[in-house]
């Protein structure tokens, strides 16, 4: 067993953090959560917090990355200058991909999924659709791009949801996949399903969801296929949805509807389901999406980075979708920024403040993020639960003087101190204790970019 004192924690169901309280830790699970300034005490008293591992500042529970393209970090600061949108930003993207195989993937995804515990990010979304070889061609091992994230998660410490994604067509219409996306797809559904099944990740970090790429990307008459693999599974499904404007138009030039409208045609939408970005819905998608319960991750450093514009998160959460949070493109990687860009652009949307309390924020970086990837044991401080905490400092330059209620609108991911995945320390003073994750950035990065 593993004693941690928290000088501040966020416990569940409270509006803001709690002073002084011993985490008990066992087997990967927490086994005890005692408030210390409630009058409780441990039945050994002194002699018991002397053994606890001291945790100064704020500890949360661990965060989710709900939404991830890890080779995506290899576009960092190479897509920002000039003029253009999502669709120039997509060549260029289709460029990385090109270069990528199994070994140079995981280099890159290890390093990329290091940097996201440090921070503070204790699972991970991987919405994966790089699955071929150049052309189209599969691998000896139809899965062995699967196989090479589960393996940079292992390494880098954090859990996995890979979202094995379906991209079968380029366009609404049904064009075929050309160029480096022929890498994407399986021909069919039917073919995707029967990779998929192929494939059981090594290890209890790992588990796989579905995905389907976006209404352009998978037949309408295909859509129930991916998604009842989904339900049989008892898996999570994502789906881009509405990023943009002209993916709207396309469907109802195609459909006569809204992507939204389509999905639920379709059996997509559901408890289990969750759609990315929905940056675009009308009145009517919002109420399907939440009266099916349709769960919603908004990325908005990258959706603010594409210039794709600010979804209602208010109105699709009073609706009933419960919201999560994910870095996308990782032209961010910080779910501080992520959660507080929901409420401040929010803001900017209505012009009004005070629209998700500090509280909303954090269910919507921890528990939800983690339900949403089918981890539903995760993301709170309380008995039973993983053993993922995650503890940010209070006295760096950004978080001096701020009351802990007020970190997630002051901290950033620089002041994360200590990361523990399933009671084993990933992250310690802030440096991660296996990877030297500016050195594996710079040189996986060069690999497929120079």
């Amino acid at each position: 067993m593993t004693r941690w004192l928290a000088e501040y924690a966020w416990l569940p169901d409270h509006a803001e953090p709690t002073p002084d309280v011993l985490i008990e830790t066992d087997g990967g699970r927490i086994t005890g959560v005692i408030p210390l300034t409630a009058g409780s005490r441990p039945p050994a008293g002194v002699e018991v917090l002397t053994d606890a591992v001291r945790l100064p500042g704020l500890t949360l529970p661990g965060l989710a990355n709900a939404h991830s393209h890890a080779f995506h970090r290899a576009l960092r600061g190479r897509t920002h200058n000039g003029r253009g949108d999502f669709w120039t930003w997509r060549d260029v993207m289709y460029t990385v991909a090109a270069r990528l195989d199994p070994d140079s993937y995981l280099a890159l995804a290890r390093a990329a999924y290091a940097e996201m515990a440090l921070a503070g990010i204790t699972c991970v979304g991987e919405f994966h659709y790089l699955h071929h070889g150049p052309g189209g061609k599969p691998y000896d091992d139809p899965n062995a791009m699967s196989a090479a994230l589960v393996e940079a998660a292992a390494h880098a410490g954090i859990r996995l949801t890979l979202l094995d994604t379906a991209y079968l067509t380029a366009t609404v219409d049904g064009q075929p996949l050309v160029g480096p996306q022929r890498r994407f797809g399986d021909g069919d559904a039917l073919r995707w399903v029967r990779r998929v099944d192929a494939f059981a990740p090594d290890g209890g970090h790992a588990r796989v969801g579905a995905a389907i790429h976006s209404v352009r990307a998978v037949p309408a008459d295909q859509l129930a296929t991916v998604a009842g693999w989904a339900d049989r599974r008892g898996a999570p499904l994502h789906v881009h949805l509405s990023e943009q404007p002209a993916e709207n138009d396309a469907c109802r030039a195609v459909h006569g509807c809204s992507p939204t409208r389509l999905l639920a045609e379709h059996g997509v939408l559901g408890g289990h389901t969750t759609a990315v970005h929905a940056t675009h819905p009308t009145s009517a998608d919002i109420t399907l999406l939440g009266d099916s319960r349709t769960g919603i991750c908004l990325c908005p450093t990258t959706e603010r980075d594409l210039a794709d514009g600010i979804g209602p998160a208010r109105r699709m959460a009073e609706a009933g979708s419960p919201l999560s949070l994910g870095s996308d493109s990782h032209a961010v990687v910080d779910l501080f920024e992520e959660a507080r860009a929901v409420e401040l652009d929010e803001r900017l949307r209505t012009r009004k403040r005070g629209h998700f309390a500090a509280a909303d924020l954090v269910t919507a970086a921890t528990v939800a993020g983690h339900a949403a990837l089918g981890w539903g044991d995760a993301g709170r401080l309380s008995v039973g639960d993983r053993a993922d905490l995650v503890t940010v400092r209070l006295d760096s330059a950004r978080t001096a003087g701020v009351p802990p209620v007020g970190a997630f609108f002051a901290a950033s991911a620089a002041d994360v101190a200590q990361v523990v995945v399933d009671g084993r320390v990933v992250v310690r003073d802030g440096r991660h204790l296996t990877v030297d994750v500016p050195t594996e950035l710079r040189t996986a990065i060069g690999e497929v970019t120079s």
